[in-house]
């Protein structure tokens, strides 16, 4: 069975940062109830979770995926341990990196002054996208590449303002084919195939070659992402779409 790196609700999940959208109230019981629900969909489709261990003290910690991004090479497996944009948020990552220890899987940083968020980080094939916005930094990403360019990475940067973090605006499917709301990305002509979808928040998290997860929140995408052959899972993540999270920013998934 594959892995997917988790970590609970932190109750303090209404305090967390907010760029682009008006605060409003966060149900924690709800949340927690959705990620319960994240984490055993993730489980019927053979990833086991494995539980990064919480602090209440960090509200954002349920958003996981922004503290590491991993990447897989025929130079083997390498997790990159993030250097996260907001100061506070940057307690995040120590309990992910002795996890991934515990895992036995090999891990490095990104430094200050570089800045690098696992959200704005899009991986397609050998390309990696990168995100430059309010997260990520020139030096962030010059630090990324240095790191995958000799495990045969090409690290693009992409304009990111309109959204939180590039993945806010774009994931991609199986094929490779990136989707987004076009109104959500700065420069869609950088992906070789992009197609746009109806709606905002449409991404997806690849759970098989010919299955995705969605949001419940985005139907007419998923019925789109549906008619080109895929199979659709979804699930309700209402309560941190509140927080400009989305169906990528709860897990790290390992194949």
């Amino acid at each position: 069975m594959s892995t997917a790196l988790v970590r609970p609700t932190s109750l303090r999940l209404a305090e967390g940062q907010l760029t682009h959208l008006e605060r409003v109230e966060v149900d924690i019981g709800l949340a927690q109830s959705q990620w319960d629900s994240y984490c055993d969909t993730l489980a019927t489709w053979g990833f086991e979770p494995v539980r990064v261990p919480g602090d209440d003290d960090l509200p954002d910690q349920v958003f996981v995926e922004d503290a590491v991004v991993v990447f897989d090479s025929p130079a083997g497996r390498l997790a990159v341990i993030t250097s996260p944009g907001a100061e506070s948020r940057r307690g995040e990552t120590d309990a992910v990196a002795e996890t991934l220890h515990t895992l036995g899987v090999e891990h490095t940083r990104i430094d200050l002054p570089g800045t690098l968020d696992g959200g704005d980080v899009l991986k397609v094939g050998d390309t990696v996208y990168v995100g430059r916005g309010g997260r990520t930094n020139a030096e962030g990403i010059r630090q990324l590449r240095e790191l995958l360019t000799p495990r045969g990475f090409t690290v693009v940067g992409v304009p990111v303002t309109k959204v939180l973090h590039l993945k806010s605006a774009v994931t991609a499917l199986p094929d490779g084919t990136v989707i987004g709301h076009p109104d959500d990305v700065d420069e869609p002509g950088i992906f070789p195939r992009f197609l746009p979808v109806p709606e905002h928040g449409a991404a997806v998290v690849v759970l098989a070659p010919d299955t995705v997860l969605m949001a419940a929140s985005v139907p007419r995408s998923a019925e789109l992402v549906e008619s080109l052959g895929y199979r659709v899972v979804t699930v309700d993540v209402s309560e941190f779409e509140k927080l400009e999270g989305c169906v990528t920013c709860l897990s790290v998934r390992l194949r």
